[in-house]
């Protein structure tokens, strides 16, 4: 398999997995019949921040990034080309909509059991707290400034892997802990929108909608944070 195929592959296969950890920690938390239903946002948080090690350490070969927020900014600051970048974005989604199959593989008797369709929902896409569009995405924008452009500081300008999967995933606790409040922080268009899909086409008994009117905003934001973080990161942090 030539290079960029390997690099398609392993940025499929990561994002898999950390929607498999993700969602699989918030289907714990939150559908009633499981073992670690209650066990709050903290558990959220951390369990976040362990997908996402774990996906950034099995994606070397393409360099962890699992985010299109991460791969355009990737592509801004010329790592990347703008071909590959979409390559990425499409790897990405694909990998989040198997990840989301799984989780509901893994949970079906307690999606069945489950009466809640906002709980169902919520294993797969974020939500607000407050629904206000425009502060939404706000939200999103800063959540995603922060991560891309400290990884980027922490990387100089290089891709996750090369920085190691840990100090990533104790930045996304972070980001949970202190802006993911409002909305839930998806900080990345391929972990809401691929398992939005999947939750769409899945025969999920009493699912109720998949709220695609508020769709775009865990989308655009992102998109915007990354960019702006990758175009500050020049002028302002060390590049190599």
């Amino acid at each position: 398999m030539d290079d960029i195929g390997v690099k398609f592959l392993s940025e499929l296969v990561g994002t898999a997995l950390l929607i498999i950890l993700g969602g699989g920690v918030v289907a714990a938390v939150s559908l009633t019949k499981s073992k670690g239903f209650g066990a709050g946002f903290l558990m959220v948080t951390i369990g976040w921040g362990f997908a996402v090690f774990a996906g950034v350490t099995v994606s070397y070969k393409s360099g962890g990034q699992l985010n299109p927020a991460v791969t355009i900014a990737q592509a801004i600051i010329g790592n990347i080309t703008v071909g590959e970048m979409f390559l990425f974005w499409l790897a990405q989604l694909i990998g989040a909509i198997i990840g989301a199959v799984i989780v509901w593989l893994a949970y079906k008797q307690h999606f069945d059991e489950e009466p809640d369709p906002a709980a169902k929902l919520g294993v797969f896409s974020t939500g607000p707290a407050i629904r206000n569009y425009a502060w939404n995405l706000v939200t999103e924008i800063i959540g995603t400034f922060v991560l891309v452009f400290v990884v980027l500081a922490f990387t100089n300008g290089k891709t996750p892997t090369e920085l190691g999967a840990i100090p990533v995933a104790f930045l996304v606790i972070a980001i949970g802990v202190s802006l993911g409040g409002p909305t839930g922080y998806a900080i990345n268009p391929a972990r809401d929108l691929g398992p939005r899909i999947a939750h769409a086409f899945l025969p999920i008994k009493g699912k109720g909608t998949s709220d695609w009117s508020y769709a775009w905003v865990p989308v655009v934001g992102p998109l915007v944070g990354g960019t702006i973080a990758a175009l500050l990161a020049g002028p302002l942090l060390p590049m190599a």
